[in-house]
């Protein structure tokens, strides 16, 4: 395949073809090893909302609220009593908010389709929780930008997403599946992704990489 567009997460000029698979063309990266889809078949945001409401988010459920401990565990660990937060992408249940306010913190949420307040991304947070939120990004260089932007000195940005690890399997892999999700990070993509905006990153458990901004 012939080289394609720029990478979506760190800029990179031209990325390799990748994978066509269910009518969709894939992108790889070659330097922060980042898979995308082609911009050219994101969902747009009317479809894209409607799926999101097709998920089961329910902050009562104890099934998903362990989901969540897998990132909400390993950050309570790091956080000092009674911080401020945001949960950035919180969907129309904000369950991990609840978790962190019950753990005594005080949260805020932003979402662009179910909590689009954009006031609260005009101050600063001790943390800021990004959980399956980054696969969704359409320009993710710009929204870890503004991620690390909302962190006071010191504060973390914690992500959750699932991360790519098999290139055999990415066909038959149902986090690709899903049709709002439309970018794929490894480890070292999201490493790449702390560097390039001056955070520390260390991943606690597969999947979830918490980053740290200087004090």
């Amino acid at each position: 395949m012939p080289l394609g567009p720029a990478c979506p997460v760190c800029t990179a000029p031209a990325a390799r073809g990748f994978l066509h698979v269910a009518a969709r063309d894939y992108w790889r990266c070659e330097r922060c090893l980042a898979t995308f889809l082609d911009p050219a078949q994101r969902p747009p945001p009317g479809a894209e909302r409607d799926h999101y409401l097709t998920h089961r988010n329910d902050p009562d459920d104890e099934g998903y609220r362990a989901f969540l401990s897998r990132l909400a565990a390993p950050l309570l660990e790091r956080l000092e009593p009674g911080r401020d937060g945001l949960d950035y992408g919180c969907g129309p249940g904000p369950a991990l908010a609840a978790m962190l306010s019950e753990a005594g913190h005080r949260m805020s949420l932003f979402d662009p389709f179910f909590a689009p307040d954009e006031a609260v991304l005009g101050r600063t947070y001790d943390f800021v929780t990004c959980t399956e939120v980054a696969e969704h990004f359409h320009d993710p260089a710009a929204e870890f930008e503004r991620l690390a932007r909302l962190l006071h000195p010191g504060g973390w940005l914690a992500v959750m997403t699932c991360f790519q690890t098999d290139d055999e399997r990415f066909a038959r892999w149902r986090y690709r599946a899903d049709p709002t999700h439309v970018v794929f990070y490894r480890e070292a993509t999201l490493r790449l992704v702390a560097e390039r905006f001056g955070l520390t990153c260390e991943v606690p458990v597969k999947d979830v990489a918490l980053m740290r901004k200087p004090v």
